[in-house]
């Protein structure tokens, strides 16, 4: 006879006590603030992903962009060459703790319209992307 011990199922499995760090995905390319829309489009094309993490130049996390985002702005009637990443984050200097909740994360996303938000340390460097399903 074999013994079987069980073990109680954790609270982080529930899908209400997810954590933000059990869902996130990796930060992928992180970008400076001050680096204009054309070559972020660039890195963009060349990792082959829809977003790019924005720091300073202390590494901190400011921001998250994505590519519609950007491609919608080199295509305004106001758009040159000199406008920075840095001038584009508005709302998007928004982010999220590994350590709260799904379902925290999840109502603060869509309250505020967001699709992805970075995912901070306490030092303020990007840990990871959270991103809803549509």
């Amino acid at each position: 006879m074999t013994l079987v011990q069980m073990q109680p199922r954790p609270a982080s499995a529930s899908p209400v006590h997810r954590t933000v760090a059990e869902v996130m995905d990796a930060a992928g390319p992180q970008v400076c603030d001050d680096m204009s829309v054309e070559v972020a489009l660039s890195v963009m094309a060349a990792a082959r992903t829809g977003r790019l993490v924005v720091c300073d130049q202390d590494g901190q996390c400011t921001g998250l962009v994505t590519q519609s985002e950007l491609a919608a702005v080199r295509d305004s009637s106001a758009y040159t060459d000199r406008v920075r990443l840095r001038d584009l984050l508005g709302d998007h200097g928004s982010f999220t703790s590994p350590l709260i909740t799904m379902a925290e994360a999840e109502h603060a996303m869509r309250s505020r319209r967001l699709g992805a938000l970075p995912v901070v340390d306490e030092q303020g460097s990007a840990l990871g992307v959270l991103a809803l399903s549509r």
